[in-house]
């Protein structure tokens, strides 16, 4: 037997689902008569573009032929030495005293050793190798570095098991940041370096951007771009000062008999 609230409650179900019936009835003819709705991707939506005809493109990449082994010089790069001769570099204007020796080049002397060209923004790979036999301790021991623009240095000083102040060891940003790590191998096995460095820019005399390096030593990543706080100095106070936008690549020497090979750059 039914109550009273359980028969409302069939009729309002009863009535809910005859007016349903007559509202999509009565809406048919006027969904019969609507154009049909279509979802187009956007790739169907965007013009055709004929790969062929580069007007359309609207990015035109240059094509750089990539090297085939971690290392090796890409297709665009200037390559600085390669085992061959010297004539990539000089000293105030004459001929390098530094040797080559089996396909290698080795320091001769404490004179640093610059290019002909010069360079601003960046990617340099370079491979040395310090004393096997260890003289010295602390910044007397194996002390190469890399000076691009002439005046911002990084440190290639033999750092195994060395104890030195950590903006001078290997990879530092030399008297600013030290590395994130020290990632120097035993004295005498090839160490490798790879920079990417972009130039400080200049309005005039005032400094407007500065410079910012980033550093792989052996493979590690031990600066990703940090700022430069100015030209490399001994001990603290750092400063900018405009220089002209390309500046030659130096080689420090210090006298050891340190050894260089595969040395490259590529102008960003």
């Amino acid at each position: 037997m039914h109550t009273g609230a359980s028969l409302a409650a069939t009729l309002m179900a009863l009535l809910s689902f005859t007016f349903t019936a007559l509202l999509l009835a009565a809406l048919e003819p006027v969904r019969a008569n609507m154009p049909e709705a279509r979802i187009e991707s956007p790739q169907a939506q965007s013009p055709a573009v004929d790969s062929g005809d580069s007007s359309q493109l609207s990015v035109e990449q240059r094509r750089v032929q990539g090297s085939t082994r971690p290392g090796d010089a890409p297709g665009d790069a200037a390559v600085l030495f390669d085992g061959g001769g010297t004539s990539a570099w000089h000293q105030e204007g004459m001929p390098i005293t530094w040797r080559v020796e089996d396909d290698v080049l080795v320091v001769e002397g404490g004179d640093s050793i610059q290019t002909v060209e010069r360079f601003g923004d960046c990617q340099i790979h370079l491979e040395w190798a310090t004393p096997a036999e260890v003289v010295g301790e602390n910044q007397g021991r194996g002390i190469p570095g890399v000076i691009l623009m002439e005046r911002y240095e990084i440190q290639l000083l033999d750092s195994f098991e060395n104890r030195t102040h950590t903006e001078g060891q290997a990879a530092a940003v030399y008297g600013q940041l030290p590395p994130a790590a020290n990632v120097y191998q035993e004295p005498g096995a090839w160490q490798s370096c790879d920079i990417v460095f972009e130039a400080p820019r200049f309005d005039g005399e005032e400094l407007t951007s500065p410079a910012r390096i980033t550093v792989f030593h052996n493979g590690v990543l031990v600066h990703h771009a940090v700022r430069l706080l100015g030209a490399t100095e001994n001990g603290n106070g750092a400063t900018y000062a405009a220089h002209a936008p390309e500046l030659p690549l130096v080689l420090q020497g210090h006298g050891d008999p340190t050894r260089f090979r595969n040395i490259w750059l590529r102008r960003l």
